[in-house]
């Protein structure tokens, strides 16, 4: 098993196809189960959520400012995660949500020394807010978060699994790969993890899974740091 992790969910992973509803809770406690399980092996977890399921920069109406549509995604990565904290609490889990700047008494300001003697105590952190800047997403927000705490793995949950050289589900002859490097990402324009984000992992050497998380237990499989487990859900991404 990994020592520490950071998990990134995305706000339509929480909310399935649920969408009018926005959470889908089945599937929150199946997350919750897989990150017990996680802290029952001692491994410290950390979660970067985006706000996909409320609001995405990009779905800015014509018109609008870029940096104020950036701004209200950012504050639906605090509502799914102030929603995770309850639901994790609800299962024993304590939790803390941490933003780049204080949001009332809602967040606690990110500090790397509080998130490790948190999460060393098994509580589970969850980033919210992005960077605090517009036009960084939630991947880069991840990879940040990920250098900064030092984890041995960056966990991508996505809605396919793994990395394929097309996209599987526009072409049903595309490849999975089982690894690949952040250079390849990047040169061939891969969306499954965006640029900036791939070029910090690259710089900071840091070892990224790209996964489904459809797949029953894929979140205990990566933490696992088995090869054999991580191809058969998803695809190893390194320098």
């Amino acid at each position: 098993m990994f020592k520490r992790v950071v998990i990134k969910l995305s706000g339509e992973a929480l909310a399935g196809n649920n969408i009018a509803g926005r959470f889908d809770d089945k599937i929150i406690a199946g997350i919750i189960a897989q990150i017990r399980q996680l802290l029952d092996n001692d491994v410290q977890v950390s979660l970067v959520v985006g706000g996909g399921n409320f609001w995405r920069g990009r779905d800015s109406k014509d018109g609008m400012d870029k940096v104020k549509s950036d701004q209200i995604g950012m504050m639906a990565t605090v509502m799914n995660a102030v929603y995770l904290t309850d639901m994790l609490e609800a299962g024993g889990i304590e939790s803390l949500v941490m933003t780049p700047v204080i949001i009332g008494t809602v967040t606690q300001q990110f500090s790397k020394k509080a998130a490790l003697s948190l999460m060393a105590k098994k509580n589970v952190i969850i980033f919210a807010a992005g960077t605090g800047h517009p036009f960084f997403s939630t991947d880069t927000i991840a990879a940040i978060r990920a250098a900064e705490l030092e984890a041995c793995a960056l966990l991508f949950a996505k809605n396919v699994d793994g990395v394929y050289d097309a996209d599987p589900r526009q072409n049903n002859k595309a490849v999975k790969k089982h690894h690949i490097t952040y250079d390849e990402i990047i040169q061939n324009n891969l969306t499954v993890i965006d640029t900036a984000a791939s070029a910090i992992c690259r710089e900071q050497r840091l070892l990224s899974i790209v996964f489904g998380l459809d797949e029953p237990g894929a979140i205990v499989k990566c933490a696992s740091g088995d090869d054999e487990k991580i191809y058969e859900i998803g695809t190893k991404v390194t320098v």
